[in-house]
């Protein structure tokens, strides 16, 4: 076989041959090459100093690898031989990078201290045109890209810079005609620059504010990640990267008090404790980035439980029966610390209700005796005729209004305290303005009907728009939304938390889905409303549609054609609906032949899609369940710590000795021109790179150097 293979014909064989011809190395040169990669000093520089006499060698000859001496000595790190090659001026070209990406902290220092002495302008021209890098990665990048902290540090106490990345819509000059050359360099050259902004070491560096960087760091790649969809999960990755930077370094805190210093440092370099007490700034701004990690951290979270019990020492271990107890005992109270709080907010009990527990456990008091009212309310204990078409208020309903009231009170206040942009983000607030909407449109076509109408007039001859009709339904929808806004409470349960997490999740995939489907069914509708179009029938007294005893017509017009096909998912609609009075039996092989695969599409591919859906969701959340249901829990114990919003509802509406000297002290500085000036808060995307300074802060790899540079960074502003 062998022979056979030898002696085949030649066309049978293919001709190999070298196409990248390399310049041949001379014995002399092989043997410097040879030396450098064995180490041997004396060699070496026995060949540099007969090539600097006799020109015998090229001392910047390349091996087949495309290796110079000095990027081997680099790769064997060895720094004597390193020294002795840059003292005979050989080529250094991209040698700093390579040295860079080896890691080579020594050969490092020794390349730059070289190019300190000489005049580097010729090198940069050849690095760019045989360079293995990109023109856009620089030494601080490419170590930044490593994440070694002390080749950064020596980077940045040579006093390098870090490009300031443009907006992925910049219409600059510089950006388009980048993107025209080669868009895809363009994108490649952000990337590659956001990669070193989100470098742990290079934050720690040269970043003032390491937490603050790092939250709007990754607030910013996430919304990259939106944008740029064919780097998407390199920029999820670069986000969590410095989410969990954050995270690891408040995991050094090793005191209550260099967390409280922590968490309630403010972008103004002021700590306020004078002033509002601790009202944890910085947790708030980790919170508004949704630094999940940061906010479920253990120390921030045994920080956070221990001012919610502040009242109750050892809550969580004692029995369930006694906190059950405490709990129904506080909340049939609420209404006598709410009084105690109106007369006297500086009291004992009046002071008690302030604490962000007590004030938790009276407002979701109230909130039930809300839900016990609409009970009562839909069973109709104290209306005598329902045929009256303006019926007055009933002693219900009249309990009922302090409630609505009060509620529109307290969302205004909330949208005024935290802004419109923070109050349409968070799902449940949309629900209150929802409900309190329903609520209001309820009490207004009331007032209308009892002004308007008068008089016992039998329900079945009435106007189907009547204010009354109208009033009762806006008032079912209302009493929905205002049991299902109970579901928000249960976040302060660690077992129910998680499933109300996943329900919200859920919703959004069932909206993704009903985009899908109502293209199906507009589909079907509209090709199953044009074959039976022609078949409708239009006898007198004929009840017409689904509703009816017998199914008739039930395509003759697109809104019946929607109504059939969405209810026939529940098996609502009978076959016989495909059928015609004519025997044309192709046009009924039609339709049921369209009817029966508009059932296989929605029930069996759309509807298991939409199951395996919100088994995903369900399963992110599971995965992640402690961390999300500690950052939901948060966010609501954060709404008890604020200040204002003591008193529950419908109390909240009383006009209290405290709210009327805040009023007189808000007309007297603003009537007298005496306004406080104050440095807004800025939460929206800031440019990353400009709080990155050259060599401007000592590290802050540990916490208890973080907390000397805030405590200095406060002192000198």
């Amino acid at each position: 076989a062998a022979t056979l293979s030898v002696n085949a014909p030649y066309r049978d064989r293919i001709p190999l041959r070298i196409v990248r011809a390399e310049s041949e190395l001379s014995h002399s040169e092989k043997a410097y090459l040879n030396a450098v990669e064995k180490g041997d000093y004396a060699s070496v520089k026995k060949a540099l100093e007969e090539a600097e006499i006799y020109f015998k060698i090229n001392i910047n000859c390349i091996d087949p690898l495309g290796r110079t001496a000095l990027l081997i000595a680099i790769e064997n790190e060895n720094l004597e031989l390193i020294e002795l090659l840059l003292s005979f001026n050989v080529y250094v070209g991209d040698a700093l990078l390579h040295a860079i990406r080896k890691e080579v902290v020594g050969a490092v220092e020794l390349l730059l201290n070289h190019k300190k002495k000489t005049n580097p302008t010729v090198t940069m021209l050849l690095d760019k045109q045989f360079s293995e890098f990109t023109p856009d990665i620089t030494p601080i990048i490419l170590a930044a890209h490593t994440n070694n902290y002390e080749i950064i540090k020596l980077l940045v106490q040579k006093g390098v810079s870090v490009p300031r990345p443009h907006e992925v819509r910049c219409n600059c000059v510089e950006c388009v005609s980048s993107s025209d050359v080669d868009s895809l360099r363009h994108s490649r050259s952000r990337l590659n620059i956001y990669k070193a902004l989100a470098s742990p070491s290079l934050i720690a560096l040269s970043s003032e504010d390491p937490f603050l960087t790092a939250f709007q760091l990754s607030w910013e790649l996430q919304e990259l990640s939106k944008v740029e969809n064919e780097f998407k999960s390199e920029y999820e990755e670069l986000s969590r990267q410095c989410k969990q930077f954050a995270k690891d370094l408040l995991d050094q805190t090793r005191s209550s008090r260099e967390l409280e210093i922590i968490l309630n440092y403010r972008d103004d370099n002021s700590l306020i404790e004078e002033q509002s007490g601790n009202d944890l700034a910085r947790l708030k701004l980790a919170i508004k980035y949704r630094q999940k990690e940061f906010v479920a951290q253990p120390n921030c979270q045994q920080l956070l439980a221990s001012r919610w019990y502040d009242e109750f020492p050892g809550w969580r271990r004692r029995h369930w029966a006694v906190k059950m107890l405490t709990c129904v005992v506080i909340g049939l109270l609420f209404p006598v610390f709410s009084v105690c709080y109106l007369i006297a907010p500086k009291s004992p009990l009046g002071l008690f209700i302030r604490k962000p527990f007590i004030k938790f456990i009276c407002h979701t008091a109230s909130y039930l005796t809300f839900l016990f009212l609409l009970l009562l309310a839909s069973q109709h204990i104290d209306r005598s005729d329902l045929s009256m078409q303006g019926p007055p208020p009933t002693i219900v309903e009249w309990m009922i209004l302090p409630w609505v009231l009060g509620f529109i009170w307290g969302e205004i206040k909330q949208m005024w305290d935290g802004g419109l942009q923070d109050y349409i983000h968070d799902w449940w607030n949309l629900m209150d303005f929802v409900m309190n909407s329903l609520y209001l449109a309820t009490i207004s076509l009331k007032i209308v009907a009892f002004s308007k109408y008068s008089g016992l007039v039998p329900r079945e001859s009435w106007d189907m728009w009547h204010p009354t009709l109208v009033a009762e339904a806006l008032f079912a929808i209302a009493n929905i939304f205002s049991s299902l806004r109970l579901i928000s409470l249960f976040t302060a349960n660690s077992h129910l938390g998680p499933l109300q997490i996943s329900l919200g999740r859920m919703l959004l995939d069932i909206l993704k889905f009903l985009f899908i489907y109502c293209l199906v069914l507009l589909a079907f509708a509209n090709g199953l409303n044009q074959l039976y179009f022609y078949y409708e029938t239009n006898e007198p007294g004929n009840c017409k549609g689904i509703r009816c005893e017998k199914q008739n017509n039930a395509f003759s017009t697109l809104f019946e054609t929607l109504q059939s096909l969405f209810w026939s998912i529940f098996g609502l609609i009978n076959l016989y609906v495909t059928n015609v009075k004519a025997r044309h039996e192709f046009t009924e092989f039609v339709g049921a032949t369209m009817f029966g695969t508009y059932n296989v599409i929605s029930l069996v591919v759309l509807l298991n899609m939409l199951i395996a859906m919100m088994n995903n969701s369900y399963q992110l959340i599971a995965d992640h369940a402690d961390i999300e249901w500690k950052f939901a829990r948060t966010k609501l114990w954060m709404s008890y710590f604020e200040e204002g919003g003591t008193l529950p509802t419908p109390f909240n509406v009383i006009p209290s000795p405290k709210s009327l000297w805040y009023l007189v002290k808000w007309l007297w500085r603003h009537l007298c021109k005496k306004k406080i000036r104050r440095k807004p808060e800025s939460f929206g995307t800031i440019g990353v790179s400009s709080v990155f300074y050259s060599g401007c802060s000592p590290p802050l790899c540990y916490i208890d150097e973080s907390f000397s540079a805030l405590q200095s960074i406060q002192t000198a502003k």
